[in-house]
């Protein structure tokens, strides 16, 4: 019989809204199912992979408490594990007075609650989705990361840094069809599972944004554009991540024209008065105009839309 959890949650934590906000909810092994209003993915613990099913009742009211139910009993370790990661890939350690501080700067999202971005249990598995959506379309990164799963995960579940790490390069490209990343995903996981990035030292509110940004940049594979993605997924909204589809946004959705360096430069400055919390106001934006095309994103099945969201469909 399989282990029952029970999480609290955040005065103001909705698990359809707060889910369903950023395009990872959309990645294997996740699987959001839009009828039940559910979050279902494999979790690799130290006793070996689980499947979880979260959900947070049938009216999903702000601030009721999350249950989680794994197909397999875990053991007291693996109970703590699977807390933590659900935790870190739920956000539920931004607290309201977190979120409040964020609508004092943009009113805009106040009475929606929007606040909380979507994210991976663990900082690894963020840092490969980041590579493994630079230069590329959509519907390419979403196969990327169900092969990875595929691949070299254990029972579906996303691999782990130790397992990348003794992968070779040559069957990333040829059987996960990562391309040109397959050396730099095997470095990336080695440094991970060497211990040599300091995870709590980027997480700590303590640490410079600035020496954290610098430090991403050191990174294999990891430029301006994923180094600013991988910081909001820390929890640091002060950096942008621009990339072509910020410039499709600035064209059409604030109507800025000009060249790129000009229409990046305009953009920059729009988001400038929402200061530590401009990543946020930038993507709600965005992803407002992505709700516009497909409606609501809890109302979105994966299979549904992993090949909608490409230039030509925007």
């Amino acid at each position: 019989m399989g282990t029952r959890l029970t999480l609290r949650t955040p005065g103001d934590y909705v698990l359809s809204r707060d889910v369903c906000s950023y395009g990872y909810f959309l990645l294997a092994p996740n699987h959001w199912d839009a009828k039940a209003r559910t979050l279902r993915r494999a979790l690799d613990l130290s006793g070996g992979p689980t499947t979880v099913i979260i959900s947070q009742g049938n009216d999903c009211r702000p601030g009721d408490p999350l249950r989680v139910v794994a197909d397999r009993a875990l053991a007291p370790p693996e109970r703590a594990e699977a807390r933590r990661q659900i935790a870190r890939m739920l956000r539920l350690d931004e607290d309201e007075s977190h979120v409040a501080a964020f609508h004092r700067v943009d009113r805009r999202w106040k009475r929606s609650g929007r606040a909380r971005l979507f994210r991976s249990p663990t900082l690894f598995e963020d840092v490969v989705k980041t590579v493994t959506s630079c230069n590329v379309a959509w519907p390419s990164t979403v196969n990327m990361n169900r092969r990875l799963c595929e691949v070299i995960g254990r029972a579906g579940a996303f691999p782990t840094a130790e397992r990348m790490a003794r992968t070779r390069p040559g069957t990333l490209r040829a059987r996960c069809r990562v391309g040109y990343r397959d050396v730099r995903l095997v470095e990336l996981a080695r440094l991970f599972a060497r211990g040599d990035i300091n995870e709590h030292w980027l997480e700590d509110p303590a640490t410079p944004d600035d020496d954290a940004f610098d430090f991403l940049l050191t990174l294999p594979g990891i430029g301006p554009y994923a180094a600013g993605n991988i910081m909001q997924l820390l929890g640091r909204y002060s950096r942008l991540a621009l990339d072509t589809e910020s410039l499709r946004h600035a064209r059409t959705v604030l109507g800025y024209d000009g060249a790129d360096p000009t229409v990046l430069r305009r953009l920059k400055a729009h988001y400038e008065p929402f200061g530590e919390h401009r990543f946020r106001s930038y993507w709600f934006e965005l992803w407002r105009f992505y709700e516009h095309k497909r409606g609501p994103a809890h109302t979105w099945e994966r299979e549904a839309v992993e090949n909608t969201f490409t230039a030509s469909k925007l």
